[in-house]
């Protein structure tokens, strides 16, 4: 059982956040392999759409609201693609491990975070479950 429907989405990208470090890891361990294409794991959602459309689509939930537009639709699966644009090294390796440990450190950071957020959310959960046992 979730304490919210936040704490589901907490879940979900702490989820993420721990794949996303095993590909980081391997980044890492193939450093030294010739020919390697650093990969990274990312979410296509609609921050992604912006950047190229500039435009948000409306979304509607009521009836009054203005009609004619799409829904803006959730897209949680994350996709694992190669990064482009990075120095190869004469072999065709293509890892920094600057960059790597880099985004090692923010990812275990974002992780920090969300667990700290799911354990805020449950006690804030559990406060509310006690306080109406008490009534």
């Amino acid at each position: 059982m979730q304490a919210s429907e936040v704490t589901g989405l907490l879940f979900n990208q702490l989820s993420f956040r721990g794949d996303r470090q095993n590909v980081i890891s391997s980044n890492i361990a193939n450093v030294n392999t010739p020919g390697y294409k650093t990969k990274d794991l990312v979410f296509e959602d609609e921050i992604g759409k912006v950047k190229k459309e500039k435009d948000l689509p409306l979304y509607t939930t009521n009836s009054k609201h203005m009609t004619g537009f799409e829904p803006t639709k959730k897209n949680n699966q994350p996709r694992l693609i190669e990064v482009e644009g990075l120095k190869e090294q004469n072999d065709g390796n293509n890892v920094s491990m600057d960059r790597q440990m880099s985004e090692m450190s923010k990812n275990k950071i974002m992780f920090d975070a969300l667990q700290s957020s799911i354990k805020k959310d449950s006690r804030l959960f559990k406060s509310v479950i006690e306080s109406s046992q008490k009534n």
